[in-house]
Parts: C-alpha cells; structure tokens; sequence
C-alpha cells in the first residue's frame, strides 16, 4: 500500500489545547506515533514504556502515554508512542480502529468503516 498523509490534531488529555500535525497513515503500524518533543510541548507525559519491533526485526523500547487525538472534528483518547524528535509522526492501526477509519490508498483519503462485534 501506498503512503499518505492526513491532517491530524494532538492534544493533552483534558483537550485544554490542540496542535495540528501532518500524520503519515501507516496500518502496518500499531500506535499512533509522534516526535516527543511535539508531545512534550504539550505538556504529554509518558506512562509506561513498551516493547516494538522495527521492519528490519529490530527490537526497540519507547515511552508510550496517552493523548486526545481529534480527525474531522471528532475528539478520542489514544495511545502515543514518543517518538524520536527527527521521525514523522505516523497515525498506526489503534488509532484508525477507535476512530473506526480505514485507509482508502486510490483516492488517499480515510473512509468510515463499520464495526464488528463477534
């Protein structure tokens, strides 16, 4: 699948303030994912720190915390990785799920999807 970027907007828990980012849709990724110095600036906080694997199979550990994450104007509490401070940020399957959101890579645009109970 091919990449493209959508407009996003990062904000602390109590959804006090908004900044937006130009996320890369990843589905290959499981998180959202943002630079840590975007999160810090935001006054975002780690929680805990997690195990990931990179696409070579490398084994890597980052803080994760949790954000208000608003797409079209809908506002949701998400898992964030804190990323490095030179990565894009990257909006992962989690993310697209709670939003209940696919890729549409033709027309690059995020489509409504339903969602499953069984």
């Amino acid at each position: 699948m091919g990449t493209f970027q959508v407009t996003i907007e990062m904000g602390d828990t109590n959804g006090a303030r908004f900044e937006p980012l130009e996320a890369f849709v990843d589905t290959g990724a499981t998180y959202l994912a943002v630079p840590s110095n975007i999160l810090g600036a935001l006054g975002i906080r780690p929680i805990e720190r997690r195990p990931f694997s990179l696409a070579d199979g490398t084994l890597v550990e980052y803080d994760v915390g949790v954000v208000s994450l608003r797409l079209d104007s809908r506002t949701f509490p998400v898992v964030c990785i804190f990323a490095n401070a030179d990565s894009d940020p990257l909006l992962g399957a989690v993310a697209l799920e709670i939003f209940m959101l696919a890729a549409g890579p033709v027309n690059q645009v995020l489509i409504p999807v339903t969602g499953r109970l069984m």
